[in-house]
This record gives structure tokens, sequence and C-alpha cells, in this order.
């Protein structure tokens, strides 16, 4: 019984990816090495991911007032096992940066964790690490209340 449940709550959630995928403009990038996917960016406008929205420990987006624009959102990096280390999650961030020009956004954001101290471990690091987003043009923002393997986390932006 319990494989039954889970296995319903898999479908369930493969019928959600796929009926996000055939939307315009898509819930993010994927990075290919050799027709293989190494990697996923979720990016999207900010005001669509629900969770960010409500975060608690990243500033109250709704009510954080930049500037009136709705800013698109990069929220996480996957990077595939035996894919690491080979500059994929830098090319996912640069084709988030395009799919966003692409669809007309005027902002992107992401809430990188601080690498300054070094190396972010694989699991804490999927949101990126600060270097990466600021070697892509990135600046700071705000430090947020959020903290990831005992590091800050930063809200960045960039003019895209």
């Amino acid at each position: 019984m319990a494989y039954r449940d889970a296995r319903k709550g898999l479908d369930d959630r493969i019928a959600h990816m796929k009926s996000e995928c055939a939307t315009e403009p898509g819930p993010g990038v994927l990075a290919y090495i050799e027709g293989v996917v190494a990697g996923w960016c979720s990016v999207a406008p900010r005001s669509s991911y629900r969770r960010l929205m409500n975060s608690r420990t990243i500033p109250n987006l709704q009510k954080l007032e930049i500037d009136e624009r709705d800013p698109w959102a990069i929220v996480c990096f996957v990077v595939r096992a035996g894919y690491r280390k080979k500059g994929v999650a830098r090319a996912l961030l640069g084709g988030a940066i395009e799919h966003v020009r692409a669809h007309g956004g005027g902002v992107l954001e992401g809430y990188p964790v601080s690498d300054e101290e070094g190396r972010v471990d694989t699991i804490s690091g999927y949101v990126g690490g600060t270097s990466l987003f600021e070697q892509a043009g990135f600046t700071r923002v705000m430090l947020t209340d959020s903290h990831l393997a005992h590091r800050d986390r930063w809200l960045m932006r960039l003019e895209v």
C-alpha cells in the first residue's frame, strides 16, 4: 500500500512538472553535455514562487520596494553527480540570464550563500555562491536573514 501511495505522489509530481514545462516561459533552463542533461536552474518571475514570496528567512519579498518591477528569481541549481566542477553552474547561470532576457525580464535576482570563506558543501550550495553571481555581473543588494551551512545569504540583482 505504501508503495502505491509513493508512486501516486511521484506520478503527480511528474505530471505537475510536465504541465509547468508546457507553459511559456517554462520553469527554468537545462544544461546538456554531449546530449545528457548535466544540470538544471530554476528561474521564473519571482511572483510565481509562492514559497519564496512567503519566506520567513528571505526578506518579505512582497513588500521589498527596490523598485516596482516583478523581478525574475533564480531559486536553485542542480548539477548532476559526475558533472560537478566542470562549469555547469556557470553555464546554467548564463543560460538563465539569456532566458530572462529573451522573455523580456528587466531584472534578475538570486539568493546565494556567501562563499568568501571557501567552498560551500554540495547540499548547501544549491542556491549558488556569491562569487558565481558576482562573476556574472550581479551586485549585492542586501543581506537576508537566511543562513545555509552557517553562512550568510544575500539578495543579489542583475539588470538584464
